[in-house]
């Protein structure tokens, strides 16, 4: 227990800002305009210890998805956020304002290739009740519908990766954390 509170006051700058950053996706937004790829990238950066990026993660989608509500393809979703996690936890030391565009790129692609694979191998019921043929054919006109909402994943990931690291880096020149 002792341990466990002297993480927090080490971590409460990072947890804090995954709060923040997953608090806005209940805030109304433009189909996939979150900042949940920010919050997957910017943990495995956030935090030295892989367990806590995880976990900072898997508590900011469940709290935010007990207001917003499970949906279909949640193992789909859950599982992109952790891989991109992994990855960026790994690299985590590469990540700079400079080619965070490129990361944040990266980690939005990954999510598209995963959630949209999700989308065609489990169906949309309820979004448009498109059912994909399951074969090359139907997953390739999955991915060609969801180019469209490319956009907003990739732009919502920088607005919100970007402010995110910059609060941390002048937060922690002024408090000396870390």
């Amino acid at each position: 227990m002792k341990n466990l509170l002297i993480t927090l006051k080490k971590e409460i700058i990072p947890i804090s800002l995954i709060l923040i950053l997953a608090l806005a996706r209940l805030i109304p937004h433009p189909p996939n305009f979150t900042p949940i790829i920010a919050v997957a990238i910017m943990s495995g950066y956030f935090f030295k210890n892989i367990n806590l990026s995880f976990l900072a993660l898997i508590v900011a989608m469940l709290v935010s998805d007990l207001f917003i509500g499970f949906y279909e393809n949640v193992i789909f979703v859950y599982a992109s956020l952790l891989l991109i996690t992994f990855i960026f936890y790994k690299i985590s030391n590469k990540i700079s304002f400079k080619n965070l565009f490129i990361y944040g790129f990266a980690g939005s692609l990954i999510f598209f290739i995963v959630s949209n694979f999700g989308v065609w191998a489990l169906g949309s019921p309820g979004v448009y009740d498109i059912a994909y043929e399951k074969n090359l054919n139907g997953l390739m006109q999955c991915y060609i519908l969801a180019i469209a909402f490319f956009g907003n994943t990739f732009l919502s990931t920088l607005i919100f990766a970007y402010p995110a690291i910059f609060i941390y880096k002048s937060l922690n020149v002024r408090f000396g954390s870390r």
